[in-house]
């Protein structure tokens, strides 16, 4: 990852997933990201795990509260009923940012994981905080995440009042 040009701050991860929330079975997509944020200098704890649906809000804006420069979510953008992690994410940022889920989508499919088009993970500004949805799977947050630290030094640095490079 290119670096910033400060310390990247606080970040937060939050797991959306009802089965790994009732411990059918260990999450694992959030101690990935978990690792390549603190990998990349940020200050962030264990993944906050939460069922799908409204418990997304609370989590969401919890962690908005406490003004992480990013917050990161996994699970909850696919097609199943309980999968609405990004109507929630909507509803708490102010401005969206689609180029970068687009891009998330983009490089799966380049990848030739088809099933990345599925994804209807958004991202966006809340206030001074970039939100970006990564699917569940942990092939999806690492395609993910090779696309954001691309670009999360550039936009954390845009958030914070930088000038273009």
């Amino acid at each position: 990852m290119s670096g910033l040009a400060h310390r990247p701050g606080r970040a937060v991860v939050v797991t959306c997933s009802t089965r790994a929330a009732a411990g059918v079975y260990e999450d694992r997509s959030g101690p990935i990201i978990v690792a390549t944020l603190r990998e990349w200098g940020f200050v962030v704890a264990d993944p906050v795990v939460v069922p799908d649906g409204e418990p997304v809000d609370v989590a969401l804006r919890q962690a908005l509260s406490a003004g992480p420069a990013l917050v990161v979510t996994t699970g909850g953008t696919g097609l199943a009923p309980t999968d609405v992690t990004p109507e929630i994410t909507r509803r708490v940022i102010d401005r969206e940012v689609p180029g970068i889920a687009e891009a998330i989508r983009a490089a799966g499919i380049a990848k030739g994981v088809a099933t990345a088009a599925l994804s209807r993970g958004v991202a966006g500004l809340c206030g001074p905080t970039l939100v970006v949805n990564l699917p569940g799977s942990t092939g999806g947050v690492k395609d993910g995440l090779a696309v954001l630290a691309e670009l999360v030094p550039h936009a954390v640095d845009q958030v914070r009042g930088g000038d273009h490079r």
